[in-house]
């Protein structure tokens, strides 16, 4: 056993998730009871490693405690007791996981295609990408009780169609791939902005799904939406040194030392959009990337090219609408045509249910009519957003906003 500090437990067992559910599956192929064994097995360690310290072989315990786990289902099911007692004679005895990284191939794996889009997004993000049940449901936009149910549904699907642990065909792949491209970019966002607790970033989620989209795209070099995600992210990213002050309180686009942003991060993502739009179909994540990277060059927030912003919000609205396009749109409509104009938009989509119990739309409201000099109803409106944020920087950051 090892010192381990508590902090870290988290992001090391996030980073073995995958390569422990990989084991599982090669070796035993029922990813459902294998997804539900590693599970157990992540929150067996959460909760004795911090007073235990860190066994020499972590991912091997993992893997011991998660087919522990996985014999106890079985036998507690009559119905599979000769697969059991099949798996349990010949069984090897667990060690570490393979040396070949399998977290891509379990992406593919959850987002099969007996799954709807919804279900293939909650179960991998619920498998592989280190979201909560409550963090999924917040980045989807829907009640926590329908994803529970969408995991549990696709889990059970999985099952019944048979599928096993390799590498997609590239048919499967080119028709899994808008899905798995989808969670990349939640989990990024996630982590670039948490939706709760007292971080504003946590880290260990952007560096990930950074990661695994610079993997697929080397694996798929000629899809511009994979170059997309990968310039959009490493865009977004190179803001997040100059995102926080030493205290970690939120500082907003138009405040930030733009000195303090990676250039290296910023050029490699221009490059990419830059050598992708032209020849790739225009998709949303290249816009989003175009969009970051208009944002990214401009020397101070004052020469930021609004129009051409709105412009691309426009593209993006047609080709992916959706309440936050929407949302964003509108403060480039603001920035473009002034806060009146912005502010008559907002009413006109208040209507929508993904955007009128959102505590963004407050924030943008209260920052439309500070401009239009109405304070006293911009100051209710930070507060309201502030109430609804379980996110303690941005709460934090309104509280200010209204006390301004």
């Amino acid at each position: 056993m090892g010192p381990l500090s508590e902090p870290a437990i988290p992001q090391l067992l996030r980073e073995l998730a995958p390569q422990v559910l990989g084991v599982l599956v090669r070796r035993h192929g029922d990813f459902a009871d294998c997804e539900d064994a590693v599970q157990e097995a992540l929150l067996a360690a959460a909760t004795q490693w911090p007073a235990a310290g860190l066994p020499a072989n972590p991912t091997g315990w993992l893997v011991t405690t998660a087919s522990r786990r996985l014999i106890e289902t079985w036998r507690s099911d009559s119905a599979r007791k000769r697969r059991e007692d099949n798996y349990a004679v010949g069984m090897p005895p667990p060690g570490p996981a393979s040396a070949a990284d399998d977290t891509l191939t379990l992406y593919f794996l959850c987002c099969h295609s007996s799954l709807t889009a919804s279900s293939q997004v909650a179960l991998t993000l619920r498998a592989l990408g280190g979201l909560t049940t409550a963090e999924i449901a917040r980045a989807l936009l829907v009640p926590e009780a329908t994803v529970a149910q969408r995991i549990s549904r696709a889990k059970a699907r999985i099952r019944e169609s048979g599928a096993t642990f390799r590498p997609p065909t590239p048919a499967e792949r080119q028709g899994r791939l808008p899905a798995v491209l989808h969670v990349l970019y939640l989990v990024f966002n996630e982590g670039y902005t948490a939706s709760s607790g007292p971080r504003l970033h946590r880290v260990e989620l952007t560096a990930e799904a950074i990661r695994l989209a610079r993997q697929l795209h080397a694996q798929l070099a000629d899809e511009g939406e994979v170059a997309g995600l990968l310039a959009l992210m490493l865009l977004t990213d190179a803001r997040r040194p100059a995102r926080t002050r030493p205290d970690g309180a939120l500082v907003p686009l138009a405040e930030q030392d733009r000195g303090r942003w990676h250039q290296d991060a910023i050029e490699e993502g221009v490059a990419l959009v830059t050598a992708t739009l032209p020849r790739a179909t225009p998709g949303p994540y290249q816009v989003q990337a175009a969009i970051a990277a208009v944002h990214d060059e401009a020397p101070t927030a004052a020469d930021t090219d609004w129009p051409q912003i709105l412009a691309l919000y426009e593209v993006l609205a047609a080709l992916a609408p959706g309440p936050m396009v929407t949302l964003n749109r509108i403060v480039a409509l603001a920035m473009v045509e002034g806060p009146a104009a912005g502010l008559a938009q907002l009413d006109a989509a208040q209507a929508d249910p993904g955007l009128s119990g959102h505590y963004r739309t407050s924030v943008v409201r209260a920052h439309l009519l500070d401009e239009l000099g109405r304070p006293a109803e911009a100051r209710e409106h930070y507060l309201r957003a502030a109430r609804r944020t379980l996110s303690q920087p941005e709460r934090a950051y309104l509280i200010a906003r209204a006390g301004r």
